[in-house]
């Protein structure tokens, strides 16, 4: 009698219909590609490391370097990265974090982030529409925009573009007298701040820029031939658009920029009162700006400034310098809770941002971060980096329980773990 039981070790074999090639798309989520490709590039930046990588692969090694680099050996630059990543968090849990606010009042003016975008010098080199590009992307979110002494625009061409908050960063010259014109520029343009530097008697020694052989802008000369044929697209922008201009440097400098003859514009002598000087001629807010201690931050204070910028140049100028991290707490100690104190030199996403409040300052600032999105897409790689750091802010006070930045600064104590 036959067997009428199948064979359990024996394979079965069902027939399935075929799928569909929509069928196959749906389940693979296959996207169409972007037509744009400037919306390519944008995709593909998914955090600030990313975009600092593929910025790299885009451009001209020396105009890279110029932006990422730091001084000497690199080590404050490092050591700024290493103080952020060195803190750990305790959230607070079972919380109701819906309807979390980033936005914060800094020096009386409402913004949608506890952000500046700090001055950087010679911004037109990363991109042809430089500080114009930066300037309208913070305006578009609503942040305010340091511009540097050294910049490639001009004060009153980027008050142009109608930003209501912009900030000028000063430098003082051996020439008193033409620094002491850019105040008077800056007022008349309806800057809303004036930040005095401080750490610059002499330039910083940029080993990155020295081997490079640096030169603003960048020169087409013998040992540049290879850097064309790498990054054609850069150099041809570069020469269809208007020439990089010191726009607010002394107009003794002529023939290009280099290191040596920038260098010998800062003056060793500045002092004390010099920013007692420019305190009388600026009738606004007044801010310094340098790896303040403690000690001189209290000065600063009897000396009638509004507030301070903690700032190590990002590792670009002393190097070894204290993180400004790792300077906040002492310094907040000694002026107490009141005074404006706004910290950069490290940040390079919104949970950094978040780790400066919960520390104790009332603001971050950030520069890499931006020029990374300059040189990748200009205008609209502002734009995306401010919303990766927005994202990540907002992500990190509901991770962490609060729903302010107000909060954030007053648990701060509760938030981070001891050293």
């Amino acid at each position: 009698m036959a067997d009428t039981h199948p064979d359990p070790l024996r394979p079965c074999y069902v027939a399935a219909p075929l799928m569909r090639f929509r069928d196959v798309r749906q389940l693979l989520q296959l996207e169409r590609p972007a037509r744009d490709p400037v919306a390519r590039r944008l995709r593909r930046c998914v955090d600030v490391e990313t975009m600092r990588r593929l910025a790299r692969r885009r451009m001209p090694r020396s105009a890279f370097d110029y932006a990422d680099g730091g001084a000497d050996l690199e080590i404050g630059l490092r050591a700024n990265r290493e103080a952020f990543e060195a803190v750990r968090f305790r959230p607070l849990v079972l919380r109701d974090v819906e309807d979390c606010d980033p936005s914060a009042t800094l020096l009386g003016e409402h913004f949608d982030l506890p952000l500046l975008l700090s001055p950087t010098g010679y911004t037109r080199m990363m991109h042809p529409e430089g500080e114009m590009a930066v300037g309208r992307a913070a305006k578009a979110a609503n942040l305010p925009y340091g511009l540097s002494t050294v910049s490639s625009t001009s004060i009153e061409d980027l008050a142009a573009t109608g930003h209501p908050h912009l900030w000028f960063q000063l430098y003082l010259w051996r020439d008193r007298e033409m620094a002491f014109d850019l105040v008077r520029r800056a007022e008349e343009a309806g800057y809303d701040v004036l930040e005095l530097s401080v750490d610059v008697p002499v330039s910083g020694y940029r080993v990155r820029d020295v081997r490079n052989g640096l030169t603003i802008p960048p020169a087409l000369k013998l040992g540049t031939l290879a850097d064309i044929s790498l990054h054609p697209s850069y150099w041809v922008s570069m020469l269809r658009s208007a020439p990089i201009e010191f726009a607010n440097a002394p107009p003794s400098i002529a023939g290009g920029v280099t290191i040596e003859n920038m260098s010998a514009q800062f003056d060793p002598r500045l002092g004390w009162d010099d920013l007692e000087e420019v305190r009388r001629r600026w009738p606004r807010k007044l801010l310094l700006k340098g790896p303040i201690s403690p000690k001189d931050a209290e000065r600063a204070l009897a000396a009638g400034v509004d507030g301070l910028h903690l700032s190590n140049h990002g590792g670009r100028q002393l190097d070894r310098t204290v993180p400004t991290l790792t300077m906040l707490s002492a310094v907040r100690e000694r002026v107490g809770p009141e005074l404006f104190v706004l910290v950069d030199s490290g940040i390079r996403s919104g949970t950094d941002l978040a780790i400066a409040i919960a520390r104790g300052a009332d603001a971050g600032g950030i520069g890499r971060v931006y020029l990374y999105g300059l040189m990748v897409a200009g205008e609209r790689g502002v734009t995306h980096a401010l919303s990766l750091i927005r994202a990540d802010f907002v992500r990190t006070m509901q991770l962490l329980g609060v729903r302010s930045v107000a909060e954030l600064r007053a648990k701060g104590p509760e938030l981070l773990a001891a050293d």
